[in-house]
C-alpha cells in the first residue's frame, strides 16, 4: 500500500488532523522528525509532522483537511444565530 501525504505541520497540529481523518473513516498515519518532539520546534523541515493516507484515499482526506482549516466554525450551543439588525 503506498501512503502519500496530506498535512504538514507541527507535531500537534498533525495529531488533530489525524484524528479528525480516523473519525471520518479515513485511516492515517504520523510520519515526524524526532526532533520536534524533543525540542518542540518547526525549522526547515526540521521537527515536521506529516500525516499520510493511503493513495486511494487522498482526495477524500484532502476535502476533509481543507474542511478543517477553512470550514465555516460549527455552532456548538444548538441556538439560532440573533437576526442582524
Amino acid at each position: 500500500m503506498k501512503l502519500v501525504s496530506v498535512y504538514s505541520g507541527n507535531y500537534l497540529q498533525a495529531q488533530i488532523v489525524k484524528g479528525r481523518l480516523e473519525s471520518e473513516g479515513v485511516p492515517a498515519l504520523l510520519r515526524y522528525e524526532g526532533a520536534g518532539l524533543v525540542w518542540g520546534v518547526t525549522v526547515d523541515g526540521l521537527g515536521e509532522a506529516r500525516v499520510m493516507v493511503p493513495e486511494e484515499l487522498a482526495e477524500e482526506a484532502g476535502a476533509i483537511v481543507a474542511n478543517q482549516e477553512y470550514g465555516e466554525p460549527e455552532d456548538i450551543t444548538g441556538e439560532e444565530p440573533p437576526e442582524a439588525a
